[in-house]
């Protein structure tokens, strides 16, 4: 297995797994031109692209659905929900794939486990990918937990990223820099900072310093905010996690992607 974030941030999401038979996009956040340059960038095409997951209707995460009208053999694959929500924005129906949050399916290759999640959308998820066979000694199985967009994090999300060997999941804001900040009104940063709303550093060090798996070979730090968020504040927050996490972080800041990691 592949994978690379194409971007994140507040401007939009997407990353690019790949495996021996597939390319997939989680989330399609950014134009289908600039998706197109995007996956230029590091080597690939939409015109390779086989299949996007979203995780919910917002469009920062689902607003190139609409370029990708000229890439017909893209599906797209959504919870009902989230496919009614955005399927009302567009000028054509692409090739739903829906499913039911909690589903557990294959696609070619790819295993994926989708899960609830608790933000301000109409049925968000967050998803666990996975590619080999369990009981095969010669190809080890892999996995990778996308958890974005949660304003707390219930048992279950601890479940779903325990077991996995590389986990995106979001580090949305640093408290003091969102109070602070004059741009946002008072409802925004209560809607941000709620439980239906964004982790901030803090909460995800939480997360992760309460699971600290050992199977766990990266972590990614991802949709930061431009305005109410740095590195240098993530990785602040992330010190006690570090005392108990031995695996690699990448801190994926303002709208930026990553190389490929492959495992």
């Amino acid at each position: 297995m592949r994978f690379c974030i194409l971007g994140s941030g507040s401007s939009g999401n997407s990353a690019l797994i790949t495996t021996e038979g597939t390319r997939v996009l989680v989330d399609a956040g950014f134009s289908a031109r600039r998706l197109g340059r995007l996956l230029e960038a590091v080597g690939e095409s939409l015109g390779q692209i086989d299949a996007v997951f979203l995780t919910h209707e917002h469009g920062d995460h689902s607003s190139g659905i609409e370029g990708l009208r000229k890439f017909p053999q893209v599906r797209i694959f959504a919870n009902h929900a989230t496919a009614k929500a955005v399927q009302a924005d567009l000028s054509y129906r692409p090739s739903w794939q829906t499913f039911a949050t909690g589903d557990r399916f294959t696609f070619r290759d790819l295993e994926i486990e989708s899960f609830s999640v608790p933000h301000d959308a109409h049925d968000p998820v967050g998803y666990r990918f996975s590619t080999g066979r369990a009981d095969d000694l010669f190809e080890q199985r892999r996995s990778l937990a996308w958890v974005t967009d949660l304003g707390h994090v219930p048992a279950h999300v601890h479940e779903r990223i325990r077991e996995c060997d590389v986990v995106a999941v979001e580090s949305n804001h640093c408290p003091r820099m969102l109070q602070e900040d004059s741009r946002r009104s008072w409802s925004t940063k209560q809607r941000i900072s709620g439980r239906h709303g964004h982790l901030s550093n803090q909460a995800t060090g939480e997360l992760l310093a309460s699971v600290a798996s050992p199977r766990w070979r990266r972590i990614y730090l991802t949709h930061l905010s431009r305005d109410c968020n740095s590195p240098a504040a993530v990785e602040a927050a992330l010190a006690p996690a570090r005392g108990r996490v031995s695996c690699e972080f990448s801190i994926v800041g303002h709208g930026q992607g990553t190389d490929f990691y492959e495992f």
